[in-house]
């Protein structure tokens, strides 16, 4: 009996170093994937640099040389520009007209002037003439995406950002873009008259 305990302890024993051993092995193992994982990346990047695969800008172009070839040179596109208002404020686009390449950037500065002794939350709202330009008519950045408030007597320059679609109908040779600027919200108590 008593060796049959002596060899039970010393299986344990041996379960217990065979136990630690696979421990050590399993960690070294997994020491070993994360190293690995993690030096993926830069070896990834040697072997595309390496082969020529997946490269975003080669080696040999100059930041100069690159040309946006979604400009349509080849024909002009004259933008009238219009402003109306509903309301006691000055609005009109710093400049009538402008012409551009189709696909290339243009801005243009919108005008407004709060003539009234109070401040002003205003909206404006975009047409365009003739209406099919309307889908080729990109703009990147407008005063008319969000209300505008307005001080009183606040006069501030609003620029809109835009391209003409290359694919717009060679018919087309004019564009009008025009707003219609008005107040939204109720008038301050002030403002009103009457019993």
């Amino acid at each position: 009996m008593q060796q049959n305990s002596q060899s039970d302890g010393v299986e344990q024993t041996e379960n217990k170093k065979l136990n630690f051993l696979m421990l050590k092995k399993l960690l070294v193992i997994a020491v070993m994937m994360f190293g690995f994982g993690y030096a993926l990346i830069p070896l990834y990047k040697q072997i595309c640099e390496i082969t020529g695969i997946n490269v975003l800008t080669p080696k040999d172009i100059s930041a100069d040389a690159v040309v946006n070839s979604q400009i349509d040179k080849s024909r002009l596109v004259t933008v009238e520009f219009d402003a109306n208002t509903q309301g006691p404020w000055r609005f009109r686009p710093i400049v009538a007209s402008m012409q551009v390449h189709p696909g290339e950037m243009a801005q243009v500065v919108y005008e407004v002037v709060n003539k009234q002794s109070y401040k002003m939350d205003a909206q404006a709202i975009p047409s365009y003439a003739p209406q099919q330009a309307a889908a080729f008519f990109k703009k990147m950045e407008c005063f008319c995406f969000k209300q505008q408030t307005l001080e009183a007597n606040e006069a501030r320059q609003m620029p809109v950002s835009f391209f003409i679609d290359p694919a717009l109908p060679k018919d087309v040779k004019t564009i009008t873009l025009s707003y219609t600027f008005f107040e939204v919200g109720l008038k301050p108590e002030a403002s009103k008259t009457g019993p």
